[in-house]
């Protein structure tokens, strides 16, 4: 098997991150023993440098909880790679546990940080003495689960339930029920992404100086020609205390007017441009749009 038939992602098996693989897999024709599980978002990333698979899925931004910054923070300081598509998949928590668990009797729960978060109303009226703590997965947090005598219980799906053995103690327990997963695909930045009509492209951007309304005048740049920024988030610039670096959704493509005109304004400007991808954008009315 090639490179070019490989795709990791964030496992271990039963993840999010692996159903949302298989949907980038199917539509890019990767065979379904090209995936590959990793133990975490950078090991997965730091495989597509290394030229061991050409595609990484990683989760990027949740509804509930907002960005992942392992994720975002790795693409910022890597220009080797680039985005090449998203989708977006909803989210459905369970609590997991042995066949017989009782809530009362749960002493901790276990999952991803991000699982925990969008889960907080439910654990904190339910199981309200229970300890929680953080895996890396939602999928390891049962696996663990399942092979421990104490009383534990999971955050996690349905598919890590079937997965690990585990029993459905309670259903639907996120705060919110529209609970969605942004997922990005990750390749070589030298593998560029042609335009589709319907894209976005995602930047980061710094400063060139600190000085009053540089902010105002850089946004000025995408309002004076009409681009909706679907994002917009600070995030460390890793220098020193108060340096940050903007991250941005831009809808458009890089190389394509009006979005390759606003991006050369500010490259004049001064400001400090970085794309990080140029792919096809989910619409609303479907999930996962992808082109070869």
């Amino acid at each position: 098997m090639t490179t070019n038939d490989r795709l990791g992602y964030l496992g271990p098996h039963g993840t999010l991150s692996e159903e949302a693989a298989e949907r980038f897999a199917s539509a890019l024709g990767v065979p379904p023993d090209g995936l590959v599980a990793h133990v975490s978002v950078p090991a997965a990333l730091d495989d597509v440098r290394a030229g061991n698979t050409r595609w990484a899925v990683v989760p990027a931004e949740n509804s509930l909880e907002g960005s992942v910054g392992l994720t975002w923070d790795y693409l910022i300081s890597t220009a080797e790679l680039a985005i090449a598509g998203e989708a977006v998949l909803p989210v459905v928590h369970h609590l997991l546990g042995k066949r017989g668990l009782k809530l009362g009797s749960v002493i901790a729960v276990l999952s991803h940080q991000q699982a925990l978060g969008q889960c907080r109303a439910f654990l904190q009226s339910r199981l309200p003495r229970a300890k929680q703590y953080e895996t890396a997965s939602t999928a390891e947090a049962a696996r663990v689960v399942s092979v421990n005598e104490l009383p534990l219980a999971a955050v996690g799906s349905e598919r890590a339930a079937r997965l690990y053995g585990l029993d459905i103690l309670e259903r639907n327990i996120q705060d919110v029920a529209e609970n969605a997963t942004r997922f990005l695909l990750v390749g070589r930045a030298a593998e560029p992404v042609e335009p589709t009509g319907c894209d976005r492209t995602s930047l980061v951007c710094a400063l060139e100086r600190d000085r009053p309304g540089a902010l105002y005048q850089m946004l000025g740049v995408f309002a004076a020609r009409g681009i909706n920024l679907s994002r917009l988030e600070s995030r460390p610039a890793r220098k020193q205390l108060g340096e940050y670096v903007f991250l941005i959704d831009a809808e458009g493509h890089a190389a394509v007017e009006p979005l390759a005109g606003a991006l050369a304004e500010l490259k004049e400007q001064g400001s400090l441009l970085r794309i990080i991808g140029s792919y096809p954008a989910v619409l609303p009315s479907h999930r996962l749009h992808l082109k070869d």
